[in-house]
């Protein structure tokens, strides 16, 4: 079992900046990959940035590329995304995800076999 615990949600005004942290305890194994997905009112949970552990891989989606950066610290087993250039459309429930495969394909949902509970981003106009 990986429990995932998420935290650095809130609220910012358009152009501000926030960085998401999400921490894994359990049975994480030494290869893996954590991700963030986000679900915005009405639309499916998307894909945002994805992670490899320890091969050191990275995925965005293209809506992110160049505004938004993960990172992780493998000493806390802690992923972080920060989040620059905030626009409203960013809004949603942001989610860190969890999967067992070191090689899962970043996008595919269904890789992803544990999930935290989601923080709130809003952002202002």
């Amino acid at each position: 079992q990986v429990q995932l615990v998420e935290s650095g949600g809130g609220l910012v005004q358009a152009g501000g900046s926030l960085r998401l942290s999400c921490a894994a305890s359990g049975r994480t194994g030494s290869r893996y990959v954590m991700s963030w997905f986000r679900q915005a009112p009405g639309k499916e949970r998307e894909f945002v940035a994805g992670l490899r552990t320890p091969y050191g891989g990275i995925g965005y989606a293209d809506s992110v590329k160049g505004r938004f950066t993960i990172s992780r610290d493998n000493a806390k087993n802690t992923v972080y995304l920060q989040m620059n250039s905030l626009n409203p459309e960013d809004t949603a429930v942001y989610s860190c995800a969890f999967a067992v495969n070191g090689w899962a394909v970043f996008e595919l949902r269904s890789n992803y076999g544990y999930w935290g509970q989601g923080t709130q981003v809003t952002v202002s106009s």
